[in-house]
């Protein structure tokens, strides 16, 4: 397929020709013109609807297959989310109305939704607050931690240091670092954090403690109500990083185990876009003696049942986003978690739970399996068995692009040797993950016949097999 400059010819238009309505009088400022023209391709506009309509053939999303990309919940999502996410009524807000005078009138469905969302992410994971404005589970983290900072910062403590998992997101140490926080690894053991290595770690300047439950083995740990302990022992806070809520949605909520501060992936657990760089939302939620640190503004009920915005919180960490977050997004959400009810999100951590069990059991016989037991939402092969034979799991990875699926997070946790992380969701028909189980199987009787096969895949798609080391190194992005 060419590029589309390349389908350029010179003096070809795709709009006809008029005159503008601009002025001839008003002159720019010379600094916001380029020195010379932009260079355009010149196409029809059936060349260019043609481009682009062949291009779009050419992506894979998860309403083309199975997307079993471990941690990161690449779920199919309902299309009556999309759809109330596009009502007029909210889709042509526009968001500074609740902050001119009489405006907050004009928008009382949209603050009474993200009032309501803020009561029903209380009820699913047992915290007292919620602010929704973080833009993804990233900014999320960064929203926690500077809580907690201002947590610390209030009480006169001198906390320098965060403890995080050796199996952590890699978000985690970075939104603690950017906080201005020292982050300590902690050791794993069985799959799970070892305890005894954090209790040797923990001292008055530990600020608190940054955890993923389950996981991201897939691995719940049993230890959790003492961790949690151990911390608030010497003042620190607790911090939950929600990107796994799949696993336990329904089922358990992460304020009763102890945690003090979290977030939640809107865009992985509750039906909203994922990839692609967004749009995400990452609401965090926090018990009640941190309330007072949440960003402002702040949707509130009046007596009169009346929807207002509250800015008057002096010990609040102030904006950390733009108005109310991504209002779309979490409309989505809003709509998912209604329609499912609380029979509903038990179900998804129950099918979540059954689909990657069932995986670990089909394939076990043909990858190795760090971590045997029982899993949650996912659970991690190594293709070091494979690796003897040449066969890496990005090979492996390749492999299953030419057989029509997604590959799944390879070498993810690091902990685990040629890591290959499978997350089925909730999402997924038995036949379909049977088809995938079928297709992990015929990769692994290959690379034991015919490993020199491997080094050329994939040959279904339009770009071949890339030297991904020299693309790292030599990045070249322009035409």
């Amino acid at each position: 397929m060419k590029l589309i400059f390349e389908k350029s010819v010179s003096g070809r238009k795709g709009v006809m020709p008029g005159k503008s309505d601009i002025k001839e009088s008003i002159k720019l400022d010379s600094n916001l013109l380029r020195d010379n023209d932009a260079e355009l391709c010149e196409l029809s506009e059936l060349d260019v609807v043609r481009h682009f309509t062949e291009l779009s053939k050419r992506n894979f999303g998860v309403d083309d297959n199975f997307y079993p990309l471990g941690s990161c919940t690449m779920k199919y999502n309902p299309k009556v989310a999309e759809r109330v996410a596009s009502y007029d009524g909210f889709a042509n807000l526009h968001p500074l109305l609740p902050q001119l005078r009489g405006g907050g009138m004009l928008t009382q469905g949209a603050l009474e939704v993200l009032y309501e969302m803020d009561m029903l992410l209380r009820e699913i994971t047992a915290m007292a607050a919620y602010t929704l404005q973080p833009l993804a589970g990233a900014h999320g983290e960064l929203t926690g931690i500077m809580i907690m900072a201002a947590y610390h910062k209030d009480r006169g403590n001198d906390k320098t240091t965060i403890l995080i998992p050796d199996s952590a997101h890699g978000t985690n140490p970075s939104s603690a670092a950017i906080a201005g926080y020292k982050v300590e690894t902690v050791p794993s053991k069985d799959g799970v954090m070892d305890i005894d290595a954090l209790r040797s770690m923990v001292n008055d300047e530990t600020a608190g403690l940054m955890l993923t439950c389950p996981n991201t083995l897939g691995i719940f740990n049993p230890h959790i109500k003492e961790i949690c302990d151990i911390i608030h022992d010497v003042d620190g806070l607790t911090y939950y990083d929600g990107a796994n809520l799949n696993a336990i949605v329904g089922k358990a909520k992460p304020g009763d185990f102890g945690f003090d501060i979290l977030h939640l992936n809107l865009h992985k657990t509750f039906a909203t876009p994922h990839g692609g760089g967004g749009p995400g939302a990452g609401p965090v939620g926090v018990v009640k003696r941190l309330e007072q640190y949440l960003p402002i503004s702040v949707v509130v009920k009046r007596e009169d049942g009346t929807y207002a915005v509250e800015y008057d919180r002096p010990k609040s960490i102030g904006y950390i986003a733009p108005f109310y977050g991504n209002f779309g997004v979490i409309l989505r959400a809003y709509a998912y978690i209604l329609m499912l009810g609380r029979e509903g999100l038990e179900r998804v951590a129950e099918n979540a739970v059954i689909n990657a069990n069932y995986i670990k059991e089909k394939l076990k016989d043909y990858y190795d399996l760090p971590y045997p037991g029982i899993c949650k939402h996912e659970c991690v092969f190594s293709a070091s068995r494979q690796a003897k034979n040449g066969v890496h799991a990005i090979d492996i990875a390749k492999a299953l692009i030419d057989r029509g699926y997604h590959p799944p997070t390879i070498y993810f946790p690091t902990i685990v040797q040629e890591a290959i992380m499978i997350e089925p969701t909730e999402t997924e028909s038995k036949e379909t993950i049977d088809g995938f189980i079928a297709a992990m199987i015929d990769i692994a009787k290959q690379a034991e016949t015919d490993p020199e096969s491997f080094k050329d895949l994939p040959k279904t798609t339009p770009v071949g097999r890339l030297d991904e080391t020299k693309a790292a190194k030599q990045l070249d992005l322009a035409y």
